[in-house]
């Protein structure tokens, strides 16, 4: 009766939880429905991640370039002021004396007086000495090339920029559904070892009892009792496992390490996996734009390069007050109004050097561009193929889960009637258990290939 009760226990419970096992496989390829907690937590990682918010303090810092260079069109006013103390250096004569006496000696003389008095050479110091200038100066370029070449490339600079927020961006999605499917999958491994474990448990049960009852050798119960151990350890590993993709996913999404990361099972959705096999890279992908706005900026540089020879004009007025001792009065103000040309001669051929290096850089620009382009499309190709690779090793492993656990009932009723040895239901046990396990990580890799797929094919990310 001991036996008879234990193997009905035995046998209610491998059916408890290949049941469960396949009622799992059905779930997992059912059309998606929901997956909220992923969703949230790549909000969350949008919003926290800090890598992604320095990239988008890099966009606003050339949003502000881009506002300087439009800045320049502008007038633009300073005010200077400047004192000058001197006492020496060089003077100029004036002969005012030796002019003036002999005419002034003929009047006195004319008139019998001495109105007319002699007076002395003047010498004035050249160096201004207690004299002060102030001025506002207001300045406007009325041509200048160079300002415009340089508002293009800062506006695509800015372009640039955001393409390089779109990147990470959806690379940071890509990596907070990697993570969260590889903590998925630790997860799952902990409740199929679970389930394996009250197997191997309930086993050594039976075994027990069928040793006191001498259908079995002492020596089986020490067997299964290593099997307990090894099921324990591998749970153990699944546990650690499980703790290190959470705190991962903790990492991308800047949460404590420590936090508790909610399971949610994520069906696979068959329809999303035809249409992405046959999605190709869009020419709106943001590499490609990043490219193009290198590119862009390259032909921009060059282009001023070669209109170095172009005149630049600009006016300037200058309204201010100048004088000696601090004297400020109707006499010491003044107003100035002046043009500045400029127009480059001869430098020594470093302007046609610098075209030359523009060109390098363009063609540089363009090979690169060709190279990205084909890198795109190789690895595009590439993680196509491991869709379909993983695809087919998930249809595999279901059918050897099937099989593995059609087997386990076999054996296991064969054990209890003794005509199967231990070893034999040992085996069959791990089989359904590794084929468990197989089942659950090629699902989970399956799923991360597309995440992977999405990443490679997205052109925004909305």
């Amino acid at each position: 009766m001991k036996i008879k009760y234990a193997t009905k226990q035995m046998n209610r419970r491998i059916r408890t939880v290949i049941l469960g096992f396949f009622t799992y496989l059905a779930f997992q390829v059912s059309p998606v429905q929901a997956q909220q907690v992923l969703d949230t937590y790549i909000k969350e990682g949008l919003a926290n991640n800090l890598v992604l918010q320095d990239k988008k303090a890099s966009l606003e810092q050339s949003l502000l370039a881009l506002k300087d260079a439009k800045s320049f069109y502008l007038p633009s006013m300073d005010f200077g002021a400047s004192y000058t103390l001197a006492e020496g250096g060089r003077t100029i004569a004036f002969p005012v004396g030796d002019l003036l006496n002999p005419v002034y000696s003929t009047l006195n003389k004319l008139t019998a007086s001495s109105k007319f008095p002699q007076i002395e050479n003047v010498s004035e110091q050249l160096l201004p000495d207690n004299f002060y200038d102030t001025r506002f100066r207001t300045t406007l370029p009325l041509l200048n090339t160079d300002l415009i070449y340089q508002q293009q490339i800062r506006k695509e600079q800015v372009n640039w920029t955001s393409y390089q927020v779109e990147i990470y961006r959806a690379t940071l999605i890509q990596d907070i559904r990697v993570a969260y499917f590889n903590f998925c999958a630790a997860h799952s491994s902990i409740s199929i070892l679970k389930n394996t474990l009250q197997l191997v448990d309930q086993n050594l049960k039976d075994t027990q009892s069928l040793v006191e009852n001498g259908k079995r050798l002492p020596a089986a119960v020490l067997r299964a009792e290593s099997e307990l151990e090894h099921v324990k350890s591998l749970l153990t590993e699944a546990e650690l496992r499980t703790n290190n993709a959470a705190q991962y996913l903790n990492f991308l999404v800047n949460r404590p390490l420590d936090q508790s990361v909610t399971f949610e099972d994520i069906p696979l959705d068959l329809s999303r996996l035809d249409q992405l096999l046959l999605e190709e890279i869009h020419p709106q992908n943001s590499e490609l734009r990043a490219m193009q706005s290198m590119e862009t900026i390259q032909e921009t540089v060059l282009k001023s390069g070669k209109n170095y020879w172009i005149p630049k004009l600009s006016t300037y007025a200058d309204l201010g007050s100048q004088g000696f001792d601090w004297n400020f009065d109707s006499q010491s103000k003044y107003l100035m109004w002046g043009l500045n040309f400029n127009m480059p001669v001869f430098q020594g051929g470093r302007n046609q050097n610098q075209i030359q290096r523009n060109v390098l850089g363009l063609q540089s620009v363009q090979r690169q561009k060709e190279l990205v382009n084909q890198k795109l499309n190789l690895a595009l190709q590439t993680q196509r193929n491991e869709v379909k690779t993983l695809l087919a090793a998930l249809q595999s492993a279901e059918k050897k889960l099937q099989s593995a656990s059609a087997y386990l009932k076999l054996v296991d009723r064969g054990f209890k009637d003794g005509s199967q040895s231990l070893l034999e239901y040992i085996d069959a046990r791990n089989q359904y258990t590794q084929a468990a396990l197989q089942k659950n990580i090629s699902a989970y890799k399956l799923q991360m290939a597309l995440a992977q797929l999405e990443r490679q094919l997205s052109t925004e990310i909305n």
